[in-house]
């Protein structure tokens, strides 16, 4: 990487004092910029691992004065605004669950004003770029000069390939909206696994991103949470250290970057295509037990016109998506056959 980018690492959990000194520890052999750790953990489903709390923030004083790296923590509400800053955590970020509460991301901003901590925004969980700009503006009226962005990926309803669909065309847009404020790119929280976050973090460094965050654990299968897209500090290091880095307006393939987006919205694709043939056995399976035909014609005529019409409005060439569609068709008939015969 280079020397100006900037490195966000550590656990995505605070889990014990030794746990959070040895993955400082295990990063220390390289410039970081920011050692992160989830204090507070806001989850999804009720009674999971939520957080060890302002338990956790002494062994993060305890990594700052060992090690020499500023610390950040996540905040999602004023008291959690009032521990981080009393206990000297050098950066907060806000999450993507509170990022989406323009009411919420108001309160912390109130409750930021007249400090000079630098905060990061994440983008909401929806695809929303307005929400995300709103963020940033609520903070910066509220007199915060340091301010950054942070791409985690957003919630796409059937993604499978990826834990959040990077949808690189967001933060490109949000980058050309505000082009003063720092981007950093999240793979972990994109990819949800290991095998694929060098290509993210790639991609991102292809796009001028001006950073990376990405979760670190001494031993990321015993982790409390988010287990899966974790690494070592080990395999942390060979990430970055096999990372290409261009310099901007550098004489490289131009295309390289734009091919690669469309490798990934090709998975994503074949990813949609999968679950449409697994529903289409489904459907199969149920026209069966109903006594029903395979083709209904009515049916398959009302799906054509209707993505169609979509499709001229966004400006697919017609011949082109028909095709498509009705190589899909028949595929779903082919499966529904095999089903039936069962």
């Amino acid at each position: 990487m280079k020397d100006d980018t900037l490195l966000i690492a550590g656990p995505c959990s605070a889990e014990s004092r030794e746990q959070v000194l040895a993955t400082a520890e295990g990063l220390s052999r390289r410039k970081v910029d920011y050692f992160r750790a989830g204090i507070w953990k806001p989850r999804t489903q009720p009674g999971s691992f939520e957080g060890v709390g302002r338990t956790g923030l002494p062994w993060l004083k305890e990594v700052k004065e060992t090690y020499g790296m500023k610390t950040c923590i996540e905040v999602a509400d004023e008291v959690h605004v009032v521990e981080a800053l009393k206990a000297g955590i050098d950066m907060l970020w806000i999450g993507a669950r509170t990022s989406s509460n323009p009411f919420q991301v108001q309160r912390l901003a109130d409750c930021l004003a007249g400090t000079d901590i630098p905060v990061a925004v994440k983008n909401p969980m929806n695809p929303d770029l307005a929400l995300w700009s709103g963020a940033i503006e609520r903070l910066a009226r509220s007199g915060i000069q340091n301010l950054m962005a942070i791409h985690r990926g957003f919630a796409v309803y059937g993604q499978k390939f990826y834990r959040n669909a990077p949808l690189w065309q967001i933060p490109i847009d949000f980058r050309n909206a505000h082009p003063e404020i720092p981007l950093i790119n999240d793979p972990s929280h994109i990819c949800g696994r290991r095998d694929i976050l060098a290509e993210v973090a790639q991609m991102a460094m292809d796009l001028a991103f001006d950073g990376l965050m990405i979760e670190t654990h001494p031993d990321p299968d015993v982790a409390w949470t988010d287990a899966a897209q974790q690494l070592t500090p080990d395999a942390l290091h060979a990430l970055l250290d096999g990372l290409v880095i261009r310099e901007e307006g550098a004489d490289y393939d131009a295309l390289d970057s734009l091919r690669q987006e469309i490798n990934m919205v090709d998975d994503a694709i074949i990813e949609l295509f999968a679950r449409r043939m697994g529903i289409s056995a489904s459907i199969g399976e149920a026209k069966k037990q109903r006594g029903m035909t395979i083709l209904q014609n009515k049916r398959w005529r009302d799906v054509l016109e209707k993505n169609l019409a979509k499709g001229r409005e966004h400006g697919i060439d017609e011949g082109f998506l028909a095709d498509v569609y009705r190589a899909v068709h028949q595929a779903s008939i082919r499966i529904q056959k095999d089903t039936m015969k069962k």
